[in-house]
């Protein structure tokens, strides 16, 4: 029980460290297009994110795929700026299509962000022969910690909306812009060649 918390914590803490928030700011401009009526897909957002996650974590793990990391470090807020900004160019139309390219963007660009985590996790779990339980543990902390800035992300989407009269599509392209300026802040910080 002692190492499921462990490796749960880590998990937890992963995503809600607020100096490593580029995993925050991701969940934000993928989940800024829901709602709490569109529940289902929220959820399935949260879990291909981490699927997507997991598996690149496990490959790295048992040293399958090894990916130089400053590529990896430029990469995350790529797809960051990416998906904020087909949110942007869709706010408009922010339909049931766009929310669906987010789903996929969730496990896509989550192989990229489960990469930016790798070497550490590898160093964490060292040289046990099973890494599975371990892996497991902590995607199930990056779950919990995914619905609680989702979950956050949609009170405040709701009460802007409902309360102070902001427009779905301003909603979105305000929440996206901002995160768009973080990305490419990010990506010029981090830029590898």
């Amino acid at each position: 029980m002692d190492d499921f918390l462990l490796y749960f914590k880590m998990g937890l803490n992963h995503v809600l460290d607020l100096a490593a928030y580029d995993h925050i700011l991701f969940l934000i401009v993928l989940a800024v297009v829901f709602s709490f009526k569109q529940w289902k897909k929220v959820l399935w957002l949260v879990t291909l994110f981490t699927i997507g996650h997991s598996v690149t974590l496990a490959l790295s793990a048992y040293g399958i795929l090894k990916i130089k990391m400053d590529m990896i470090e430029f990469a995350i807020p790529v797809t960051i700026f990416i998906t904020g900004l087909v949110n942007v160019l869709t706010a408009k139309n922010a339909s049931s299509g766009k929310q669906n390219i987010n789903l996929i963007f969730a496990v896509l660009f989550g192989l990229i962000h489960g990469l930016g985590f790798s070497n550490y996790f590898k160093m964490m779990v060292g040289k046990e022969e099973n890494k599975l339980f371990p892996l497991l543990e902590f995607a199930l902390g990056i779950e919990a910690a995914q619905i609680i800035i989702v979950l956050g992300i949609l009170i405040i989407g709701t009460l802007l909306q409902n309360f102070f009269r902001v427009s779905r599509r301003d909603w979105i392209l305000v929440c996206s812009s901002i995160v768009i300026g973080f990305a490419i802040q990010m990506m010029t910080d981090r830029v590898f060649w």
